[in-house]
Parts: C-alpha cells; sequence; structure tokens
C-alpha cells in the first residue's frame, strides 16, 4: 500500500500480566498497542454506523445502501490516517437492508494512496461470495458479541492479499446489524510485531481465539497455520496467563490475541 507499519513500543504501557515475565509482558502490551489503534478506528466505524441506523430506525423504515452513504467520510479518513489499515467498512446482516439481501459498505486503499470502493456481484445465484456470515470477521463477533482477529488468511474477496481482519459487532436497539471491520495486511503488521516477538529469548508466536497463528518468530508455527492443544478462547476470557505442557500463554492485554512462549 505504499506505507510503513506504525512504530510499537515507544507509547505501549506495561500492564502487569499475572504469570508472565516482564519481557513477555512487554511484548503483549506492545502488540496491543499495535492493534489498539486499529480496533479504534474499528470502533469509530461502529459508532457511526450505530448511530446512522438509530436514526434510520426512529424514521419507522428499514435501512437501504443508500443510507449507508453517510459512513464514506469516515471510513475515508481512517483509511488515510491510520497506518495499518489497509480496508475499512460496514458489512450488513443479510435482511437488514431493503434494497439488497447482503451488502459490504466496504472501502479500501490502494498502492497509489486513492481510497476506491470494493464492488463485488453477491447475487446467490452467481457469486461465491454471497455468504459470508460463516467467515470468523462476522461469525466471531456475531455469536460472542465480542471483538476478533481473523486470519491471517488469503482476502479473496478483498484484496487478495494474505490479511488479518479486526472487527466487532454493531447492535442497534438490542439486536445484532452486522459488523465494523478492518484490514490489515499480514507483511504489515508482520513488520509490526515479528520484531518485538524477536526480542524474546524463546521461539514465540501470536495466535487468536481459535488458535491460528497470526504473527511467528519460530519457522515450527508458521504465519496461518493452526496450533492445536490449548484453549486459547478461554485464555482470553480469564485475561490471565497460564501454562499449557512446555509452554507459557499470555494474554495481548485485552486484545483478542495470545503470545504463546516457551515456559522456563
Amino acid at each position: 500500500m505504499g506505507r510503513s507499519p506504525a512504530p510499537v513500543g515507544a507509547t505501549a504501557t506495561l500492564d502487569a500480566t499475572p504469570g508472565a515475565t516482564i519481557a513477555e509482558a512487554a511484548v503483549a502490551a506492545q502488540v496491543r498497542c499495535a492493534l489498539e489503534a486499529v480496533f479504534a478506528a474499528v470502533a469509530d466505524t461502529r459508532a457511526d454506523t450505530t448511530a446512522l441506523l438509530t436514526r434510520v430506525a426512529g424514521q419507522g423504515r428499514r435501512p437501504a445502501t443508500v443510507d449507508l452513504a453517510a459512513l464514506r467520510p469516515g471510513l475515508h479518513l481512517r483509511l488515510t490516517r491510520q497506518e495499518l489499515v489497509s480496508g475499512a467498512g460496514f458489512v450488513a446482516a443479510p435482511g437488514l437492508l431493503g434494497d439488497v439481501p447482503a451488502w459490504l459498505e466496504w472501502w479500501q486503499q490502494g498502492s497509489d494512496g486513492g481510497v476506491r470502493p470494493l464492488l463485488l456481484d453477491l447475487d446467490p445465484a452467481q457469486s461465491a461470495y454471497s455468504d459470508y456470515t460463516h467467515w470468523d470477521w462476522f461469525a466471531l463477533p456475531r455469536d460472542t458479541g465480542q471483538r476478533a482477529v481473523a486470519g491471517p488468511y488469503v482476502d479473496y474477496l478483498c484484496s487478495d492479499e494474505y490479511s488479518l481482519t479486526l472487527s466487532a459487532p454493531v447492535h442497534v436497539e438490542g439486536r445484532f446489524v452486522g459488523v465494523a471491520a478492518a484490514d490489515v495486511y499480514l507483511r504489515h503488521f508482520e513488520g509490526a510485531v515479528v520484531p518485538l516477538l524477536q526480542r524474546l529469548p524463546g521461539a514465540s508466536y501470536l495466535v487468536n481465539a481459535r488458535g491460528r497463528v497470526a504473527a511467528s518468530a519460530d519457522p515450527a508455527h508458521l504465519a496461518g497455520s493452526l496450533t492445536r492443544g490449548p484453549d486459547f478462547a478461554a485464555v482470553l476470557a480469564e485475561a490471565r496467563s497460564t501454562r499449557h505442557e512446555d509452554l507459557r500463554l499470555v494474554p495481548c492485554d485485552g486484545v483478542p490475541l495470545v503470545l504463546v512462549t516457551p515456559a522456563d
């Protein structure tokens, strides 16, 4: 995208992470610092979307794609200001909009710095991507009510890039209406966090709630691979470091990633 990853570490706050070493807690805090800037963009999109759809509901009608155009100035601003964000938008729950069965109000920044819309054919009769509800970036926020990190995966829907998608549920009047989300190219995320992992004495890596490796300094656990055995979702829910066999699992201070390091 022609942009460098945001520098991390200089402003990270070292929180006490029970059971972690000082070095591990520091890396977990710096990973949080890198991702919280992206989640802040997601939160802004969620706030804008919630306000917009609440206004439409107050008018006694269903929203339509034309209403979502009001989100575009904010999305464009986040794409140009947030270093790690390569794509951003709102993905509607099927049936939410009155004029189409499904919709992504999604914008991306190209390598030339220009912002452009994602144009998709979501006709179930024509498109293999018409049902996006089973993908982790949509299903995890919908099912848990919490923000999520999905991937890395090859994002055939948006960019054909190896990516992470950070997302959060959007609710209006207590009803789930879709997700606010942002894409981060994996090469940018790795540029930001792999140097941090390399500072630790053992081969370390980061996984999401489902055990998918998000970044790694361990050649035995490549980005995109699955790590089985530990209950990473439980580690995130408990927000406390723990041991699993010869590994220490350190939650990254509130963002849904777990730092995995060799235990002493």
